[in-house]
């Protein structure tokens, strides 16, 4: 098995880091999907990753049909939007990794194109938008995890990635239990970005209040209660446990989109906490908190509340 095409569906922070690795060794066989304004906007301007701008090998879903491997790389909130394409891109033989935030997405996805298809993985990268410019330190980056459910040793198809990756910047880890690794970065992602996003503070305030470090406790302990009863054990990490090392002045994503004014992932996180804790009997206060509290910050950007300034004391 060998991988000769990579499409990559979300030109994005994740979407540039493997268009960053990948772009020398594969060339014109690498290929970002796009179709209507949005390929027109990229044809026109590329993009923009650590300062070097990339003319990139366009191809709308229909054209990048057969690919041998599909990253999907899109926002939470664009995942259902984007099930069409991906029907689209994928054939019998492509694998596909879904790099979304969460713990949903590969369920998600395998329901509309078979989930034989999918290879689950997450990616830890510490990155920003600058404008146009996709920021991020590739060689402290872990990058990439992934594995297959039940299998402990690398499958073939694991191997071929792992191939692709090979003499490129990007880095890989193999998982022998990837569930759990995914739901313990999502415990992770939640107690991290949620409190210093609603505090509007860099992710030094753990270290610095211990008011904030409670707040990143109880959101943990509510997603390791809700993991338990699905009956995956987070108390101690797995493969991709370590936490990454930030500076204090870091603003991680969901504080990046509230600065930005755009929408969040908080329905990915907290949401779905507060989902699946209903359905499994789990109290999960601190988690609904959090998903209000950035759902009102959203709607202040919206500017709903533009009361404040304009209504006379």
């Amino acid at each position: 098995m060998e991988i000769k095409t990579v499409a990559i569906l979300g030109a994005g922070a994740i979407g540039g880091y493997f268009i960053w690795g990948l772009e020398q060794k594969l060339g014109e066989n690498l290929w970002v999907v796009a179709q209507g304004e949005r390929k027109q906007r990229l044809e026109q301007k590329g993009l923009t990753v650590n300062g070097k701008r990339y003319s990139l090998h366009l191809r709308t879903p229909q054209q990048a049909h057969g690919v041998d491997l599909l990253l999907v790389c899109t926002k939470y909130g664009a995942l259902l939007e984007s099930l069409d394409a991906i029907e689209a891109i994928v054939d019998e033989h492509t694998t596909v990794l879904s790099l979304l935030n969460g713990v949903e997405s590969e369920e998600i996805i395998g329901k509309r194109i078979g989930k034989e298809h999918m290879v689950y993985s997450l990616m830890k990268i510490a990155s920003e938008r600058k404008g146009d410019n996709v920021v991020f330190d590739g060689e402290v980056t872990p990058g990439l995890f992934f594995g297959e459910l039940g299998q402990r040793e690398p499958s073939e198809r694991m191997l071929a990635i792992a191939r692709l990756l090979d003499d490129t910047p990007l880095h890989y880890h193999f998982c022998p239990e990837i569930l759990r690794d995914l739901w313990y970065k999502f415990a992770l992602n939640i107690s991290s970005n949620l409190p210093q996003a609603i505090l509007g503070c860099g992710v030094g305030i753990y270290d610095d209040s211990r008011y904030a470090a409670h707040l990143n406790q109880m959101l943990y302990d509510e997603v390791v209660a809700v993991a338990a009863a699905k009956g995956i054990d987070i108390s101690a990490p797995a493969t991709a446990g370590k936490r990454s090392a930030s500076a204090k002045r870091a603003r991680y994503s969901t504080l990046q989109d509230l600065d930005a004014k755009r929408h969040t992932e908080v329905d990915m996180f907290s949401g779905a906490v507060v989902r699946m804790g209903k359905e499994l009997g789990i109290a999960t206060p601190y988690n609904d908190f959090a998903y209000c509290a950035i759902k009102a910050l959203e709607e202040k950007n919206d500017g709903k509340f533009d009361y404040d300034l304009k209504t006379p004391v």
